[in-house]
């Protein structure tokens, strides 16, 4: 590789990277906005965290459903367009949310007192499950581009880098809603989605205008082939070839079904914090709205962003690109740290144990979709994170609906911290099952090539 082609590559590759985590970080803004929402939207509508964790349940299963379906799509048509559009109809959602109080001359939404109908519970609910679809249109593109831009050696640190986009947005958008609410108060609910709704419209350019779908469209070679010959170029597939690689290597893949199984565990403890963190911060904890706001973004800022940059150093580093092990022990630790915080009793250990778990939980929910692209390759990266995607989302079962129930019942959230804590010994056991297996698939596709004849 002659270095004017290195140096084109490394700068077309960190503009795609910079790109994608803009891009995604603002898929966050109009999405786990509603977390910090749930206390005012209680108070002001009198929803319950029963029927809200109704929403974020369906919410979760049509995203995973739909990271399949627009996994299968990356991997087939324009990655830039799928991602840009579902960034825009998001965005449009939320503020259609922020607005669906205002249609109350035209359906019955509010009664006498101001409080929700179930009119606009089911309004809220439908308009939240359509926008699960959508956000589901922003991780598959971002896998498949990056395992199309970044070569299989360099994927975990790299992706990782990109995976501080969920922390970056997560962090930033609680913040900023724990900062409307302090100011303007719970009636200003719909601030929490009307202006993240509006910087969420900005990154659709960026994503649009910022990113190709793969080197070829500016003469690169393919990453797999950036260590030979800069003429190198990829031979495209027969349509009957492609359809055999998906297969061999995603659904007869017995280590794509382990790492969903785990990404399964890895979301209930994630979603736990994300979802219900301001919410048992200050209903279980005793926290002021707005503190723990600034934890739940801490968790995400300092805990998820440090959390994912060290584990993607640390699986080149030391555990020979073999991202699955450093999943295993980030669980381990994860769970501990949780314990800890359950048990904590001042509010410096609650938050420290609190940020420890989100350092540590955010390992494996980095590194989950950088060992499905490395096992899958880049020929089914955004269809094998669409099985994990599906299993992972099937969480919100769990953490969303079931958790918010167990929390509004006699139980508590002591139960649910124990729940919490069974799913991160399970999620250790199930991904301790593959530590032996090799780093990527590569090897796997070139011989399935091969007896192909192509």
């Amino acid at each position: 590789m002659d270095a004017a082609t290195l140096k084109k590559h490394n700068r077309w590759q960190w503009r795609i990277i910079i790109s994608l985590m803009i891009g995604y970080a603002l898929f966050y803004f109009v999405r786990k906005n509603l977390s910090m929402a749930i206390p005012a939207m209680e108070a002001e509508l009198g929803i319950t965290k029963v029927q809200l964790g109704i929403f974020m349940t369906l919410n979760g299963i049509i995203y995973g459903a739909s990271r399949f379906f627009n996994g299968y799509l990356a991997d087939r048509f324009s990655r830039r367009k799928i991602m840009s559009l579902g960034l825009l109809l998001s965005a449009l959602i939320n503020f259609a949310i922020a607005f669906s109080p205002k249609m109350n001359g035209v359906m019955h939404l509010l009664d006498a007192e101001g409080k929700a109908t179930m009119g606009l519970v089911y309004l809220i609910g439908s308009l939240w499950l359509v926008n699960g679809y959508v956000q589901g249109m922003g991780v598959p593109p971002c896998m498949s581009l990056l395992a199309h831009w970044v070569r299989p050696k360099e994927l975990p640190t790299k992706q990782a880098i990109w995976n501080t986009s969920h922390s970056i947005g997560a962090g930033l958008v609680v913040v900023l809603c724990g900062f409307l609410l302090r100011h303007y108060g719970y009636s200003a609910w719909n601030l929490c989605f009307i202006v993240p709704a509006a910087i969420a419209l900005m990154g659709v350019p960026i994503i649009f205008f910022g990113v190709k779908d793969d080197p070829a469209e500016v003469g690169l070679p393919p990453v797999e082939k950036m260590d030979e010959d800069a003429s190198s170029k990829e031979k495209p597939l027969s349509k009957a070839l492609q359809k055999k690689i998906m297969l061999k290597m995603v659904f007869q893949n017995p280590i794509i079904w382990i790492l969903a199984i785990a990404n399964f565990c890895m979301n209930v403890i994630r979603g736990t914090i994300l979802d219900w963190g301001g919410t048992f911060l200050v209903q279980d904890k005793g926290f002021e709205i707005a503190v723990a706001g600034t934890v739940i973004g801490s968790c995400e800022l300092v805990g998820g962003i440090l959390g994912m940059l060290v584990s993607g150093w640390a699986t080149d580093k030391f555990f020979g690109h073999r991202a699955h092990r450093t999943c295993l022990v980030c669980m381990v630790l994860t769970t501990i740290c949780f314990a800890l915080f359950w048990g904590s009793g001042g509010m410096a250990s609650t938050i420290i144990f609190l940020i420890l778990s989100s350092f540590f939980i955010y390992g494996p929910q980095a590194l989950y979709g950088t060992c499905a692209s490395m096992q899958c390759t880049k020929y089914a990266a955004g269809t094998g994170n669409g099985i994990l995607g599906i299993l992972g989302y099937l969480s919100t079962l769990v953490s969303g609906m079931w958790f918010g129930s167990v929390a509004s019942s006699a139980l508590g959230w002591n139960r649910v911290y124990i729940y919490v804590i069974g799913f991160g010994v399970l999620g250790s056991i199930i991904i301790a099952l593959i530590w032996n297996v090799p780093a990527d698939g590569y090897a796997k596709v070139e011989k399935i090539i091969k007896e192909a004849g192509e």
